[in-house]
């Protein structure tokens, strides 16, 4: 058997930049939650086709999982990928809530791409699987480098690492889950011309806990918020002092 776990992420601030080629661009803080991860293992059994347990209602072609194994497919033509995964299923132990800012799925992709980087010998860079990361979503590329903090920039592709003493941090996720893509139109449609990078220059370089101080309010620490709040209203009455919202939500988190 061979196991690997896929971390959840908090975005400590997101600020939209812009709008190009259908998608947003971004810059944002992300760090990874060391205590809170999904468990990916590829465990021996013969099957005849792709096989994942443990993501129940979840339809294989929407599956993150399921599009990383295409993507590598596609990238490397290597025949001990789909030889592997005939002699192997793939199960999930997930712990990650779903819809909740915590990136799960994306976590879970770029954990089977880094996992199966490894068993099937494929040698490809750290850069390369960021790339093929990219294209299944943009929280991928953080996610396969694994860095406890970034600078993510760009459409998720660019991510920088942050030296710091990486904050503990405590999560709540209200029994909301947010449509991401939902949240994004929302905030292109309402928000979109409000963008003003000049607000928020030099955040990237501050450490995480002194922006959460500094700033200490979570509609200008992350602009998807707003969008959330029109999309699902009932997120206000679970909203609290001191919490900030991770991502497109549902989850608030505070550092410890």
């Amino acid at each position: 058997m061979h196991t690997i776990n896929a971390h959840a992420k908090v975005n400590i601030f997101l600020k939209i930049t812009g709008h190009k080629e259908g998608y947003h661009t971004l810059l944002s803080r992300f760090v990874r939650v060391d205590d809170l991860y999904d468990t990916i293992t590829f465990v021996p059994q013969e099957c005849d086709t792709f096989t994942i347990e443990g993501c129940e209602g979840v339809a294989l072609d929407s599956n993150t999982i399921f599009k990383a194994y295409k993507a590598l497919n596609a990238e490397t033509g290597d025949p001990d990928i789909l030889e592997f995964f005939y002699k192997h299923k793939v199960v999930v132990e997930k712990r990650i809530p779903s819809q909740a800012g915590l990136g799960g799925g994306s976590s879970d992709a770029a954990a089977f791409i880094r996992l199966t980087n490894e068993v099937c010998h494929l040698k490809l860079s750290m850069q390369r699987l960021s790339e093929i990361g990219s294209t299944i979503g943009a929280d991928l590329p953080f996610f396969i480098y694994n860095f406890p903090s970034a600078n993510v920039s760009g459409f998720g592709e660019v991510v920088e690492p942050f030296e710091e003493e990486s904050p503990t941090i405590e999560l709540y996720t209200p029994p909301v889950g947010c449509d991401t893509a939902l949240v994004y139109k929302i905030f292109k449609e309402y928000y979109l011309p409000d963008v003003k990078p000049s607000s928020f220059i030099g955040w990237n370089t501050l450490p995480s806990r002194e922006l959460l101080r500094k700033i200490d309010n979570p509609i200008r620490l992350n602009d998807l918020y707003r969008a959330a709040l029109r999309a699902y209203p009932e997120l206000e009455n679970y909203a609290k002092k001191g919490w900030f919202f991770s991502g497109s939500g549902s989850t608030f988190f505070r550092t410890l």
